[in-house]
């Protein structure tokens, strides 16, 4: 995991949200006023009153208004970033910088995409307030992983140009203007209705035995195959007008040795295979072959409305590869159903937005569910592998920014037991629950089964250091077996032994993902609260 950080001061931190909170309350009551008196409620008042104050913005007249005039702007920084991140295309020099580029060009043009989804929507009353701090945190998880391949390859230098555009903090300003929006009880805003996208036999199809009869595509590498490849059943439904229906590719028994990569324009797509032990998704890129953290996966998927069922997810490069990811999502309203995703170091990037997994087995070593998704493992089996001598194992790395991203992962009713390769020495490894990649870095286990090799202190610092002890969110609530005694747990102010039932709702399906919204369309069986 590159270790790219954002700090602050602790006190400055509680400061900027209580003065936000407290004029956002106020404001709330307000008709008129100028903008730089808006642009104090933000946490970068100065950018706020730079960058509305030198176009043609009017003066807000309520918080509303203010939110939509935010928006804007960050919507003008966002494209002089695109600007700047396609003009870095033609200084790629090096192969590194080659890498870095091509990372960095698509994340930019997502964040464009994603903080014009949420200006339009809300224009329109086509979303929630909730699907809006999704889309603005994703947005912003954009550019922080962009940064984060110019550290894996050491050219830290190279994005300059997009880093000195102030988006990250327009953004940030963004999420904090509709972060009060948002109403305490997400459900509140939920309805029974499905997605315009979802059909009859959409809520059908992860019950199925014989996809065959439903499949809009079967590959197969059989000979003569019309589609040998997966990547060739992607390029036909990106070819075709299907009206951006459910497109279900089934992937007959084998492994796929491919590199797939699933754009954001190419939404409600479903992989069904005959099963983890015999349909196989292959790879293996890493960082230290060349690629970064980002590129190295095997399947990237950025369309929303993304189904997986019975299909292995798998990277090759072993613990020597350092970072290397079997499944990169950042899919919005994602399922993974009866999946697996096999590595070691970096294998589950659950990079933004709403993701839930169910039934899944997860393998790894270092860091190996990391990203910065909200998102939800139901009734998954995690099993931790034998890294390289002298490593310590790490399940989690949470990397959320920014204290208003929506963010966070939910371990719950899952088992954490050692894989067989870790077995012959599971007494010399150190194995612990998750360390803080971000400041904000947010993540809780619910309900679930211990196995003794889990460190009694059960959370890792960051590197020698204290980092984001004061600011993160870790927290067990209602786990068991000899792993999961709280005695002697880590004494961090943000560690929360022991939550409260309270607590621990906040990161059911239903809260954290708003399940209850979209799940039922997919027929993937979960449970909602605790």
């Amino acid at each position: 995991m590159a270790s790219l950080k954002i700090f602050s001061s602790f006190w400055l931190l509680i400061f900027v949200i209580f003065s936000f909170f407290t004029l956002s309350l106020q404001k709330d009551e307000e008709s008129g006023g100028d903008i730089n008196s808006w642009c104090q409620t933000t946490p970068h008042p100065n950018q706020c009153k730079y960058f509305l104050g030198r176009g043609q913005h009017h003066a807000p007249q309520h918080r509303a208004d203010f939110r939509m005039l935010a928006l804007q702007a960050a919507i003008d920084n966002a494209n002089e970033a695109q600007g700047c991140a396609k003009d870095l295309g033609k200084m790629c020099q090096t192969t590194a910088k080659k890498a870095v580029w091509n990372d960095c060009y698509k994340l930019v043009n997502n964040t464009v995409f994603q903080l014009n989804q949420t200006l339009t929507s809300l224009k329109n009353n086509q979303s929630s307030d909730f699907d809006a701090q999704t889309w603005l945190s994703a947005a912003l998880t954009n550019l922080h992983t962009c940064f984060t391949g110019c550290v894996d390859l050491n050219v830290t230098d190279f994005v300059t140009p997009i880093k000195s555009s102030n988006l990250t903090e327009m953004i940030s300003n963004s999420l904090a203007i509709n972060h009060g929006f948002l109403k305490q009880n997400v459900t509140s805003d939920q309805t029974n209705d499905f997605p315009t996208w979802v059909t009859r036999l959409d809520r059908r199809l992860l019950a199925t035995v014989s996809i065959q009869s439903i499949a809009n595509v079967t590959v197969s590498q059989a000979e003569g195959s019309t589609f040998p490849t997966i990547q060739s059943a992607l390029d036909y439904a990106e070819s075709i007008d299907r009206q951006n229906q459910r497109f279900v590719i089934y992937i007959k028994s084998g492994v796929y040795n491919e590199n797939i990569q699933i754009p954001y324009e190419l939404n409600n797509i479903m992989f069904v295979g005959d099963g983890i032990r015999y349909t196989i998704i292959t790879g293996n890129r890493s960082v230290a072959g060349g690629s970064t953290t980002y590129s190295s996966a095997t399947v990237g998927i950025d369309g929303s409305g993304f189904i997986a069922r019975g299909i292995t997810f798998r990277n090759t490069a072993g613990p020597e590869g350092a970072q290397a990811v079997a499944l990169r999502s950042s899919s919005d309203l994602s399922v993974f159903y009866a999946c697996s995703i096999e590595g070691y170091q970096d294998t589950l990037f659950a990079v933004s937005q709403r993701q839930f997994y169910k039934l899944c087995y997860i393998s790894g070593t270092v860091d190996f569910i990391f990203g910065n998704a909200a998102v939800v493992f139901q009734n998954c089996v995690l099993l931790v592998r034998r890294p390289l001598s002298g490593q310590a194992n790490t399940i989690t790395a949470q990397g959320r920014g920014d204290p208003f991203q929506n963010s966070g992962i939910s371990i719950h009713n899952c088992r954490i037991v050692p894989d067989p390769d870790l077995l012959p020495v599971v007494g010399s490894v150190q194995t612990y629950l998750g360390r803080p990649w971000q400041e904000f870095s947010r993540t809780v286990f619910l309900k679930t089964y211990m196995d003794g090799f889990v460190n009694p202190k059960g959370w890792l610092p960051w590197g020698n250091t204290d980092f984001a002890f004061t600011t993160l969110y870790y927290g067990e609530y209602g786990c068991f077996g000899n792993g999961s005694a709280l005695e002697n747990r880590v004494d961090w102010l943000g560690y929360h032994n022991n939550m409260s039932l309270i607590e621990a709702q906040d990161f059911t399906v239903e809260r954290l993902i708003a399940g209850r919204m979209w799940l039922p369309a997919t027929g993937v069986p979960f449970i909602a609260g605790m």
